[in-house]
């Protein structure tokens, strides 16, 4: 897996954004997820475990007046598999369209949308694998990008332990219509992590390497982006959440210093069958998010 190395421009920088709150509070570590419609976005293995029909909305308040919202769920077809189906959507408000003057002749507005369809299913009792496709969609005032992408997923599981063991190549493809003329690459991204559930403690936690296919200097350089998450349940009702993202802390530091940048705090509420999650997230000097979501099960 590591033959895919890149380090070049992107584009769809939004897809690398947790949407939702719970993964984001855990830093984005959620490769070995199992229990959260959320996984469709981290690894399509992780839908097989679902339960029910899980749906989640997410809503992001980003910087300035950047706004993101996403849909996730899942459904279990009989004989078939699972499915899980997945929007994600960022409005980045309006800008001044002005001459190379500096006189405004009018406005535009930029967004992003990606639809992803996934499907899952077990190779044995522990082991489940699963494959996302994926449309993509930029606009830039009267300029636009589309891509197809695929992710692919493997999901192992020591349920004895209460251990799990994921892997994912997220963000496989090509565009298929340029702004312009030249095509840019994806955002590729290869992880690797692990959740643990601890026996007779309240807590789970996640670690993730992300970034696994991006060039350095030396073979173990690849491993310096990581991010890990705790989610401690205090009750029936509530949970709290704790997560660091390493590679985030760096990119936003300002002169020797970061700040909280990468640091973030989350809750989860269970009120009858809905769960209700927050999460603030630091970005150090630059300044914070706030994410919200509710999810159920039908």
């Amino acid at each position: 897996f590591f033959t895919f190395s890149t380090n070049a421009q992107t584009v769809f920088e939004f897809l690398k954004l947790d949407a939702s709150p719970r993964t984001a509070a855990l830093a984005g570590s959620f490769v070995a997820g199992n229990d959260d419609p959320n996984v469709i976005f981290y690894n399509p293995a992780g839908i097989a475990n679902l339960k029910e029909t899980p749906v989640s909305f997410s809503f992001v308040k980003h910087l300035l007046d950047v706004n993101m919202a996403a849909l996730s769920g899942s459904h279990y077809f009989e004989g078939i598999g699972r499915f899980g189906a997945g929007i994600q959507y960022i409005n980045y408000g309006s800008f001044n369209e002005v001459t190379e003057d500096g006189i405004k002749t009018g406005e535009f507005k930029v967004a992003d949308f990606a639809m992803t369809l996934g499907y899952s299913n077990f190779l044995d009792s522990n082991f489940s694998y699963g494959i996302n496709a994926k449309f993509i969609y930029s606009g830039i005032q009267e300029r636009s990008s589309t891509a197809l992408a695929f992710d692919l997923g493997l999901l192992y599981e020591l349920r004895e332990s209460n251990l799990s063991f994921g892997l994912s190549i997220q963000n496989l493809g090509n565009q298929i219509t340029a702004y312009y003329v030249t095509k840019e690459d994806l955002p590729l991204d290869i992880r690797f992590g692990f959740a643990k559930q601890f026996t007779g403690v309240p807590l789970k936690f996640y670690f993730s390497f992300n970034q696994l296919n991006e060039k350095n200097d030396d073979f173990f350089s690849r491993f310096q982006n990581y991010t890990f998450g705790a989610e401690i349940k205090l009750s029936k009702v509530l949970k709290t959440r704790l997560g660091y993202n390493s590679r985030l802390h760096k990119d936003l530091k300002i002169g020797t210093t970061a700040g909280l940048a990468g640091l973030n705090l989350g809750l989860g509420i269970t009120a009858g069958n809905y769960i209700v999650d927050y999460t603030y997230t630091s970005l150090g000097p630059v300044g914070s998010m706030h994410r919200f979501g509710l999810s159920t099960s039908f």
